[in-house]
């Protein structure tokens, strides 16, 4: 419910918070309870938006995952393939461990679009967590090669379960701010490929050293919109 409100809340009704998209749908593919969830089930999860895609021809731009646990599976990753193939995006939250992804692997948002067992184009974005004043969350992963920029991350207000409001902090809550402008971008060009919306959002994000990062590399893109 909470990445729900940031990807699509209704704005200009003076009530509660504005999402990216004012105008939206968005279909819930649910696999994880209060005791957590099996990644057969979010294969099976993901299998079915790809169906959607595929098969019934609904135009779903991007899956939000703001979730994550569990080593690589081979499975989950030809899952992913397969929605990425059908032309849809996986955005991926990065983790909130603190820690890089280019040594200490995080799935799903570790995992890489591939043709044949080649790297192609790369259908999965993974979202880092930046504050309000564009820096790295503490808690947030980080990774030169595996990270592919932040959003907001941190105090972030949105829609909660029986019409409430509330803040939460997260890499997954990073990561419907992404989501949202995917299916902004797309909404506005709407001949643009997958790869070429993906290339715009990476591309159009503010290039730069996070303030907090470890060792100060520039590993990371502040995600700014442009559109």
């Amino acid at each position: 419910t909470h990445v729900s409100g940031t990807i699509g809340g209704v704005g200009g009704n003076g009530t509660g918070v504005a999402g990216v998209n004012w105008q939206v749908t968005i279909i819930s593919a649910k696999f994880l309870g209060p005791n957590g969830g099996s990644t057969s089930n979010a294969i099976r999860a993901l299998d079915y938006l790809t169906d959607l895609k595929k098969n019934r021809h609904v135009n779903l731009v991007a899956s939000s995952n703001s979730w994550g646990g569990g080593g690589y599976d081979p499975l989950l990753e030809a899952a992913i393939n397969r929605s990425g193939d059908a032309g849809m995006l996986f955005v991926a939250a990065a983790g909130n461990g603190s820690s890089n992804n280019d040594t200490t692997a995080n799935y799903p948002s570790n995992y890489q679009c591939t043709n044949g067992g080649t790297r192609c184009w790369d259908c999965v974005i993974a979202v880092a967590a930046i504050d309000s004043s564009g820096n790295k969350a503490s808690f947030s992963n980080w990774g030169a090669t595996t990270v592919d920029l932040g959003a907001p991350g941190v105090d972030v207000w949105s829609t909660l379960p029986t019409n409430g409001y509330g803040s939460y902090n997260g890499t997954s809550m990073a990561t419907p701010h992404v989501t949202g402008v995917a299916a902004l971008y797309k909404a506005t060009f709407g001949d643009a490929s997958s790869a070429t919306v993906a290339a715009w959002i990476i591309s159009s994000a503010t290039t730069g050293v996070i303030t907090g990062n470890p060792g100060g590399t520039p590993d990371l893109l502040l995600f700014k919109s442009t559109l």
